[in-house]
């Protein structure tokens, strides 16, 4: 009995150690939570001076007063004007280059912003926070463009996806473009951290899925079936939350998460801008307290489509498709080329 005795004290001193190092683990994932989120790189990684495009240095206030940054492309003669929403490990000068070709590839003007944090912007990033630098940024866009926020289109990629859906279900959008995203922060953190109950600690929650419901204009979206950062399920569950009747989803099975736009997504942008011209410039009769009335405008009915890039998972035009939702093939091209 001594021996037996013995055996159930150690056991019971081991589960203590172990539940005692579980709740330490779990109370530093807390603490740390804002870096692991908000992985926010060094000022000086990044070159500030690029050289061989044109841009202008944008300094505006979210509604709190925290002063923000950011880069605005100009266009001559722009068919849309783009708000860029870049990801969780980047800041402004680390993708001036793609802004830059996309400009010229699409006929637009973009500005693109550091969250609070990030960059030259002042503060420290939380979703409320980062949501709110949106917002100011859709406003200074629109008022540099003479348009309401709802005739911004909105580009948001990975963590900056989770800010457009935010954007457009508070202000709406021209159209919303999504690129590698997710349905919910909390359903990723909890994907790469099984062990960790992060739906009862997490306070950066990113709820997409039941945001992107409060908008319903046009929405493209993009995943690669081989991203290890954001599940390729939570890019479908978000695309299958929408309710839009006029929504394309791309599916990459050669895509991982960090890859370059594949040039025919950047068509199918090119597509989108066309089918949907930029809205003409309020009248003073027209304005509303800063708002602009418009009529609804109405949508035909159709079955949303998916774009495969995969031939394993080809579908004709109108089947149904693994997504569950009528799926039409194109080629995938040599993004290197």
């Amino acid at each position: 009995m001594p021996v037996r005795r013995q055996g159930w004290r150690s056991l019971r001193r081991l589960a203590v150690i172990g539940l005692v190092g579980y709740l330490a683990m779990l109370g530093t994932l807390v603490v740390s939570e804002t870096g692991l989120v908000y992985p926010r790189p060094p000022v000086t990684r990044s070159r500030w001076n690029p050289a061989g495009f044109e841009y202008e240095t944008v300094r505006f206030e979210a509604a709190d007063g925290t002063r923000q940054a950011g880069w605005f492309f100009d266009h001559p003669q722009p068919r849309a004007h783009l708000l860029f929403c870049h990801g969780n490990a980047t800041q402004v000068p680390d993708v001036a280059h793609e802004i830059a070709a996309l400009r010229e590839r699409l006929q637009v003007a973009i500005f693109v912003f550091d969250y609070r944090g990030y960059g030259r912007s002042e503060g420290t990033p939380s979703e409320t926070g980062v949501i709110e630098d949106g917002l100011a940024a859709q406003a200074w866009l629109a008022r540099r463009g003479g348009m309401a926020p709802e005739d911004v289109v909105l580009f948001g990629r990975s963590l900056g996806g989770g800010v457009a859906v935010a954007l457009a279900a508070r202000q709406g959008a021209r159209a919303l473009i999504l690129d590698r995203t997710f349905d919910s922060m909390v359903d990723v953190a909890a994907a790469h951290y099984p062990w960790v109950p992060t739906r009862l600690l997490m306070r950066n929650r990113f709820p997409s899925a039941a945001r992107i419901a409060r908008y319903q204009g046009p929405l493209l979206q993009l995943h690669g079936q081989i991203d290890q950062v954001v599940p390729f399920a939570a890019g479908q569950r978000l695309f299958a939350a929408s309710l839009s009747a006029e929504k394309e989803f791309f599916a990459v099975p050669e895509l991982d998460h960090f890859g370059p736009l594949p040039r025919d997504f950047v068509r199918a942008i090119d597509r989108l801008l066309t089918r949907r011209p930029a809205a003409a410039p309020p009248r003073n009769d027209e304005v509303r307290g800063g708002s602009r009335e418009r009529p609804i405008l109405g949508f035909v009915r159709k079955p949303p489509l998916v774009l495969s890039f995969s031939p394993a998972i080809r579908c004709a035009a109108g089947e149904k498709g693994p997504s569950g939702v009528a799926t039409r093939s194109v080629s995938l091209f040599p993004d290197k080329a």
